[in-house]
């Protein structure tokens, strides 16, 4: 079965990501030694200042940590190389039995890097746990319409869903709710430290980790034991190093320290890199969001404040949308390598709509102070308002800093907001977060897989992995409708319709969209970034 998500995926050339080629080439003093499998280059090193926040699917829902579990675990579905098609990876074959049922038979003489087999056991172990523990940085929530997994024989594998006809289904199967573990190196009940998965070599993906130092270097060689899609590494072994901060992340490139740098250098950095004759940038597809998450329990005037007041605090929303100016960041912070982003689903996407822009500030996009000041007044809500407002200096790159300094000079305009803006370091940040530390706070969000659905489910169904207490019922039901409906052209109707209720309650507030950045040298050959929107170790080679 092969599931493409060219109809509602996301158009190449929208805003796309880039890669910038260098004419230097690092020199790897350790890892593979080009024996390994059909290995054919040598070792590659991978320079980011991304953190790695946990190994075990179940306990972290970001880029950093995704970008490991891509190299290490296999999937039941994946996308080859520069596509947005999902096939089957380490299945033989994947398709609806009913329209409840979804059947996946296993390729046979699946292993672990341990010698463990790999079978329909360990399947349905991966899914089960999963939403058994429901960890509140995991991401569960994806498997929403998910009822049961059975395994009838070694090789078979039924998923039952709580809702027929499913369209996003096989796209879940390659999402980071969807690597499968080893049974016998996993706790059933809780996420599993590092240490235990690294030391249990429980990893049957193209890559196994050689060695590992939490966000300071991880060492992968290939898997000669890997059966799935995407085929045998053209390399001998991947090195990742962990920067503290954009500018040794730059430092390092031009040093020639490393193949390839990802994620994230500055937009000045960028900029830099690109009038300088020993660098290339190259566009392609990319997805990236960035918002402002409401947490409805704390923010001013929430649930539970003492001042509790729905109607204040959704003015205290409203008002804040009428206040941002977009394009002004856009152009000023990041040097329109990002764009004003006016909905939930980003531009170039099929289904996407512009809400915001409408209803918001002066209904062209702009900001309109007398509007914010009139919807406070009408509500009866007192000024200034303070906003306690949290964001994080590293996960996002190095210009969060003068982002929110520019929301925060945006939201003091006529005095109606107060802003108490503070940063927090990412990992810390990611658990305080789920722990309704924040009232609100920085989110960005990078595509799990090509579909507008990707953009609405995680965030605004009730079970949501923002865990910010927002509860509509009944844009659950859309989603739910949007899910299960075969037509396509109905179903963007219903995209589009639930983007217009969520702009109504703002449960976050959608700011930019962009793209990601790559630094890849010039003696390496191959594509990291596609339309899959997965990071790939594999196809480089030198």
């Amino acid at each position: 079965m092969k599931i493409t998500r060219g109809r509602l995926g996301l158009a190449i050339g929208a805003l796309g990501v880039s890669a910038l080629v260098l004419s230097g080439c690092a020199t790897s003093t350790g890892g593979g030694n080009g024996d390994d499998g059909d290995a054919k280059g040598g070792d590659i090193i991978v320079g980011t200042t991304d953190k790695i926040v946990s190994l075990d699917p179940a306990g972290s829902y970001d880029n950093g940590s995704f970008a490991v579990m891509n190299q290490i675990y296999p999937f039941l579905m994946n996308s080859k190389y520069g596509t947005a098609e999902v096939t089957p990876d380490i299945a033989e074959s994947a398709d609806f039995t009913s329209p409840t049922e979804y059947t996946v038979k296993l390729k046979s003489g699946l292993k672990f890097a341990n010698g463990h087999e790999l079978t329909s056991s360990d399947v349905k172990f991966s899914f089960d746990r999963m939403v058994k523990i429901n960890d509140p940085q995991g991401p569960a929530s994806l498997l929403g319409n998910l009822a049961s997994v059975a395994a009838p024989d070694d090789t078979t594998v039924v998923f039952t869903l709580k809702a027929g006809n499913d369209q996003i289904w096989p796209l879940i199967l390659s999402s980071p709710a969807a690597p499968i573990i080893d049974e016998e190196v996993f706790d059933a009940d809780a996420v599993t430290p590092d240490d235990t998965i690294v030391d249990g070599d429980a990893f049957a993906g193209q890559y196994t980790i050689d060695s590992y130092k939490v966000n300071e270097l991880v060492s992968y060689k290939p898997n000669p034991d890997y059966k799935g899609v995407l085929g045998a590494a053209e390399n001998s072994g991947v090195q990742t190093k962990y920067y503290a901060d954009a500018s040794n992340l730059k430092l390092a490139i031009g040093n020639g320290d490393i193949d390839v740098a990802f994620r994230s250098l500055s937009a000045t950095d960028v900029e830099d890199l690109k009038g300088n004759d020993k660098v290339q940038v190259v566009d392609g597809p990319g997805g990236e969001i960035r918002y402002i998450v409401f947490n409805f329990d704390t923010m001013p005037f929430g649930a539970k404040t003492a001042e509790a007041d729905p109607a204040k605090a959704l003015a205290v929303r409203q008002a804040m949308a009428d206040l941002i100016d977009r394009e002004a960041v856009a152009k000023n912070v990041y040097k329109d390598t990002f764009a004003p982003l006016y909905s939930y689903v980003p531009q170039g996407m099929p289904g996407a709509t512009e809400p915001l822009k409408d209803m918001y500030g002066d209904g062209s996009g702009a900001p309109d102070v007398d509007k914010a000041t009139k919807t406070l007044a009408d509500a009866g809500v007192t000024t200034p308002v303070t906003l306690k407002l949290q964001y994080n200096g590293d996960h996002y790159g190095p210009s969060s800093g003068d982002e929110y300094a520019a929301y925060k000079t945006q939201l003091e305009q006529g005095g109606l907001f107060k802003v108490d803006l503070q940063q927090t370091e990412w990992v810390q940040y990611s658990d305080d977060r789920t722990k309704d530390v924040y009232p609100l706070y920085q989110l960005g969000w990078f595509p799990d897989y090509s579909d507008a659905d990707n953009y609405l489910s995680p965030f605004f169904l009730k079970e949501n992995f923002l865990g910010n207490h927002y509860d509509n019922a009944a844009v659950n039901d859309a989603i739910v409708k949007e899910q299960t409906e075969t037509d396509a052209d109905k179903r963007l109707d219903q995209i589009g319709q639930i983007q217009e209720m969520v702009a109504k309650d703002l449960s976050t507030l959608p700011i930019l969209q962009g793209k990601q950045v790559a630094v890849v040298g010039k003696d390496v050959q191959g594509t990291t970034l596609d339309a899959s929107f997965k990071f790939r170790y594999a196809p480089l080679k030198k």
